[in-house]
C-alpha cells in the first residue's frame, strides 16, 4: 500500500505588495492522498463501526513562514463520524457525516466523504503589521495527523507549498 502526502500545496496572495495596517488575504490549497485516501471507505466504516470505532479525526496545522520566522501558526480539526442510517439515498447501513469548519455536511458518495475531509482549501488573513519591512518570500509549512483507527496506524505528514513573493511598502 503506498504512503499518505500531501499533495498540490499552493499559496496564492491577494495583491503584490502591502503597507502596514492593510489586509491580506492568502489562500492554501492542498489534498492529502495516498493510503489514508483509499483506506477511508465505506467498506471500512463499516467494519470500524462494528468495532465501536465511530469516529476519524485530522488535525491539520499550518505555519505561515517567512524564512524561518513563522509569522502566524494555524490549527483546525476535521472529524468525520461515522452512524447509522435510514437515507433512502444511500444503499448502505453505515454512513459519514464530516465536521469541516463547525459545520455537519452529510455527504451522498464515497468521493464526496473523501474531498470534504481530505482536500483543504483555507483562507488566511493577515495584516500588513504582521510582516517585516520589504521583499517578504512566504510559503506554508503543513503537517497533518490521524490517530490509531481500525482501518489505519497513527500518522504524522508534512509538506510545503510553494514560495510567494511579497513586499512590505512604508505607510
Amino acid at each position: 500500500m503506498a504512503d499518505s502526502f500531501i499533495a498540490g500545496a499552493t499559496l496564492a496572495k491577494s495583491q503584490d505588495s502591502i503597507k502596514s495596517g492593510q489586509p491580506l488575504t492568502l489562500s492554501l490549497n492542498f489534498k492529502v492522498e495516498g493510503a489514508i485516501r483509499e483506506v477511508f471507505s465505506q467498506k471500512n466504516w463499516e467494519r470500524a463501526y462494528n468495532k465501536h470505532d465511530n469516529g476519524f479525526r485530522l488535525t491539520i496545522e499550518v505555519d505561515l513562514k517567512s524564512g524561518r520566522k513563522t509569522i502566524m501558526p494555524i490549527r483546525f480539526v476535521r472529524k468525520a463520524a461515522l452512524f447509522w442510517t435510514r437515507n433512502p439515498k444511500i444503499p448502505y447501513r453505515i454512513w459519514v457525516s464530516v465536521v469541516r469548519d463547525d459545520a455537519p455536511f452529510y455527504p451522498l458518495t464515497e468521493d464526496e466523504a473523501k474531498m470534504l475531509l481530505f482536500d483543504v482549501n483555507k483562507v488566511i488573513e493577515l495584516s500588513g503589521s504582521d510582516l517585516d519591512s520589504g521583499a517578504q518570500k512566504l510559503y506554508a509549512a503543513i503537517r497533518v495527523l490521524w490517530g490509531k483507527h481500525y482501518y489505519t496506524e497513527p500518522e504524522e505528514i508534512k509538506g510545503r507549498s510553494n514560495d510567494i513573493e511579497l513586499m512590505r511598502v512604508a505607510a
